[in-house]
């Protein structure tokens, strides 16, 4: 049985959410604060963990940042707040995936356990080309020099790397920076995002070794340099 680590401090919200998952099959430790979620971090052991990023007595920022230096075990945070700072800052942290109140339990159970699928075959490092990704930290480096991505291109980025062999359709990838945003996002704004996301992790945007287009299809992620 999967144990979740809950960190949240309303009552209401975290009474349903323990019940919501208990009646998926996992096993649920509830923290209403951050002191309280550090106690129990060095107390009982987790599979992965769901943080609030407003807490009364500090931020999930925090607490995110210790469950991955005592733990390292994915997190979600959960977030009444929609604006793309809170969600790159959470990411850049190490967070695995976000998701904004109020919520579809439908959708809270799909992303955790698409998270806890992730940790089982998720890399702890990509090293390639020049452009290094620590997925635990949520650190992308480009020649040795930091590199901010937003939290959809990060998302883009991470999909390459978790199915290094495959090639991935535009319509699969659709799908998944769909369920990261929240919202539509078509095939313009997809290329979009490519082209944005090349321009910061390629040495040359313009022939990529990265993330190669397979012409009708989709993408791949490349090695040496291949000809498109």
């Amino acid at each position: 049985m999967k144990k979740i680590f809950l960190v949240e401090d309303d009552k209401a919200i975290s009474k349903n959410l323990t019940r919501l998952l208990q009646s998926e099959g996992f096993a649920v430790s509830h923290a209403s604060t951050q002191r309280e979620a550090a106690g129990m971090l060095t107390e009982s052991k987790f599979d992965m963990a769901l943080v609030d990023i407003s807490l009364p007595d500090g931020n999930g920022f925090a607490v995110c940042t210790e469950i991955k230096q005592i733990q390292n075990i994915p997190v979600i945070f959960l977030t009444a707040s929609g604006d793309e700072a809170s969600v790159v800052t959470g990411l850049n942290m190490g967070a695995d995936d976000y998701i904004t109140k109020p919520f579809r339990p439908r959708e809270l159970i799909a992303r955790i356990r698409a998270a806890l699928r992730k940790a089982d075959c998720l890399p702890a490092s990509f090293d390639r080309n020049g452009l290094f990704v620590d997925t635990a930290s949520g650190i992308v480096k480009k020649n040795g020099k930091e590199v901010f991505l937003s939290a959809l291109e990060y998302r883009l980025l991470l999909i390459f790397i978790n199915h290094p062999k495959n090639i991935i359709t535009r319509d699969r990838l659709l799908d998944e920076l769909w369920d990261a945003a929240g919202e539509f996002v078509n095939n313009n704004t997809l290329t979009v995002y490519i082209k944005r996301l090349r321009e910061k992790i390629e040495d040359d945007p313009s022939k990529p070794q990265i993330i190669l287009t397979v012409h009708g299809t989709g993408y791949r992620l490349g090695g040496s340099y291949v000809s498109e």
